[in-house]
């Protein structure tokens, strides 16, 4: 059985050290309130040029079709991509270490502050500047992709279809996916 390497899975290597993976995943980790898809492309993008905003989206559409957080399946792939396994596990304990630590500090302070008035309200501020960031990225990301008429129809359509009539984010993903490849396929035909 012969081993296949990462540059057979993902096609050429990334070159990135053991030690930037872990300091990249780890900034992303750790400045990632609310989420960590907007910082997630910042860095991985913009400011260490990983990948390009196209290759991330696609990064990103894969880790979204599977099970697991978005943002740990593309540190996965990216660590994988440049490292192999070891990268990987380099990128995934990065981005998960700090935050793990601070989220079993916050649950133990919840657990005792959690019914004050003033908890309460920041934590509902904080959900809704989550959500901003989540529009944010996604506008950043729609507008370094320049998309087709097409692309940008399918991506609307998810947009309503999760957002609006609250499709299961899987299923929209495998119709308006199936539907999206045959009309892309139908114009490489003509």
């Amino acid at each position: 059985m012969t081993e296949t390497t990462a540059e057979d899975r993902w096609g050429a290597p990334l070159a990135i050290s053991l030690k930037d993976l872990f300091m990249g995943f780890f900034k992303i980790g750790a400045l990632g309130f609310g989420g960590v898809a907007p910082g997630a492309r910042r860095v991985i993008v913009e400011e260490r040029a990983w990948l390009s905003d196209a290759e991330y989206a696609q990064v990103l559409a894969i880790g979204q079709a599977l099970p697991g957080a978005n943002t740990v399946n593309a540190a996965i792939m990216i660590g994988d991509r440049a490292q192999g396994p070891l990268g990987a596990a380099t990128a995934l304990f990065g981005l998960m270490g700090g935050p793990l630590a601070l989220l079993i500090v916050a649950a133990m302070a919840y657990g005792r502050y959690g019914d004050l008035p003033m908890v309460r309200g920041a934590l509902s501020a904080a959900g809704s500047a989550a959500a901003g960031l989540v529009a944010g990225t996604a506008i950043k990301m729609l507008t370094g992709l320049k998309l087709g008429r097409a692309a940008l129809a399918f991506a609307l359509l998810t947009f309503i279809a999760v957002g609006v009539f609250r499709v299961p984010l899987l299923a929209a993903l495998f119709v308006l996916g199936a539907v999206s490849i045959a009309v892309v396929w139908q114009g490489m035909r003509k």
